[in-house]
């Protein structure tokens, strides 16, 4: 028997000048943030690389060499290559900017694969007939869905347990020319239950929660433990009359049918639901897998 199924989409970035995935294979990832090109780590990557060693050789400023599961070092070609730059992201709607840095673990303060999400966050925003619609980002990172939101002309709260990834959101929204963002350092759970004792409401709710993860105070966060009950406490937030949420999961075990899953079965009563997966498009052939999502919304007639 075969069963009617969600169609299952692949999306990919589609508007995004200043970032390039270049090749990606044999566990890395060759890839341009502006003017720089580096080569980081890439667990997903399990084919051969498409282009030789040479040419990634000859390509790239900077590569970082892992000490552990968690740590390393940044290698560059030239002393001189600075540690911090600035790149634009922009779509038919809005432009920002992102401050981006060489961190300790592998990360450089952006998820390039998520400009497909930004895009749906600035094209739900202005679709609303509410005149300010109110959004929340949760595990919100450096903030590139609070920025799209702002700039799409949302209320934006921002939430994320780090301190320092927190005011590293702050500075990229004032490099973006944004204010007002709301900041919010705390646990995401703990915070979604408290705005539902307040009786506060939201017409758009980004999730993009870790694998795994702890909160300011020790709380532990385990995607697959906890992810359920952080559903079904979030959909409670929504505006009933206009509302857009987003569910995004980067997780090896998870798949866009779990995500289709738990969406279901938190908000029953969903209307427009998409599921699939992000990958990024490289320009030497291969694609890269990098998360599943599940996102809905609901527009005022």
């Amino acid at each position: 028997m075969i069963l009617a199924a969600t169609n299952i989409q692949l999306l990919t970035p589609q508007h995004w000048s200043d970032y390039e995935l270049i090749d990606c294979g044999d566990f890395e990832k060759l890839e341009r943030f502006g003017d720089l090109i580096l080569i980081r780590p890439e667990p997903q990557a399990v084919w051969p690389k498409a282009l030789s060693e040479a040419e990634w050789n000859k390509r790239y400023h900077i590569k970082f060499k892992g000490r552990s599961a968690t740590s390393g070092e940044w290698l560059k070609k030239n002393p001189k290559v600075q540690d911090r730059w600035h790149i634009e992201y922009k779509n038919s709607d809005v432009a920002i900017k992102f401050r981006l840095g060489l961190t300790s673990f592998k990360h450089v303060g952006i998820f390039p694969e998520q400009a497909v999400n930004w895009d749906y966050i600035s094209e739900s925003v202005r679709s609303f007939k509410t005149e300010k619609p109110k959004v929340l980002n949760l595990f919100a990172y450096t903030g590139g869905a609070s920025l799209i939101a702002k700039a799409a002309g949302a209320d934006t709260t921002h939430v994320d347990s780090i301190k320092q990834v927190v005011t590293w959101a702050n500075e990229n929204m004032e490099i973006s020319n944004l204010d007002n963002i709301r900041w919010v350092v705390e646990d995401a759970l703990k915070f979604v239950k408290r705005e539902l004792k307040r009786g506060n409401t939201y017409n758009g709710i980004i999730l993009d929660p870790p694998a795994y993860g702890h909160g300011p105070k020790g709380e532990k966060w385990k995607l697959e433990d906890h992810i359920m009950e952080m559903m079904t406490e979030v959909v409670q937030l929504l505006d009933p009359k206009e509302h857009f949420l987003i569910l995004n999961t980067y997780s090896l075990g998870f798949s866009s049918v779990i995500v289709e899953n738990l969406i279901k079965t938190a908000f029953p009563k969903v209307e427009n639901l998409e599921i699939g997966e992000l990958f990024l498009q490289a320009t030497a052939g291969p694609k890269l897998p990098l998360g599943v999502f599940g996102k809905f919304r609901k527009i005022a007639k």
